[in-house]
């Protein structure tokens, strides 16, 4: 049983791959039939909030909504299918979405977002917090 995973050559890049397809054979994985999830990365520096998120094949100015309520950043994407004289396609089509909690203290209003090479990458200024000992007097009444 060991070197089983030297064995096989595409150990690391076969498990996205594999999940994607679990997450598409799954009944009930997806609350609404046709909505497809979204692939991201999140990082956090010391001030921002990094989300990336892959979008290929989408026009960004009419194609992509982002919103942020109550420290929930959500992303919606629709992608229409070109041509319906397809003889095979593995491309997914119709409405994708994604969710994700800001960090505390995230400023939503100065987000921004950028597309480029099929990546949407949003930023949100974290502003630090002070973590610290407080004292709260006690009033006498």
């Amino acid at each position: 049983m060991t070197g089983m995973i030297e064995r096989i050559p595409n150990w690391p890049p076969v498990l996205p791959d594999l999940f994607g397809w679990v997450e598409a054979s799954l009944p009930g994985l997806h609350t609404t039939p046709g909505l497809h999830g979204i692939r991201i990365e999140e990082s956090l520096t010391e001030d921002t909030y990094v989300l990336r998120a892959e979008l290929p094949g989408i026009d960004p100015a009419k194609d992509v909504e982002i919103t942020m309520t109550e420290g929930v950043l959500t992303l919606r994407a629709e992608r229409s299918t070109q041509s319906a004289d397809k003889r095979h396609t593995e491309f997914r089509y119709g409405t994708f979405a994604r969710a994700v909690r800001l960090p505390a203290g995230a400023r939503g209003d100065d987000a921004a977002a950028d597309y480029k090479d099929g990546v949407l990458t949003i930023t949100v200024p974290v502003p630090e917090t002070k973590a610290g000992t407080r004292t709260i007097p006690v009033r006498h009444t």
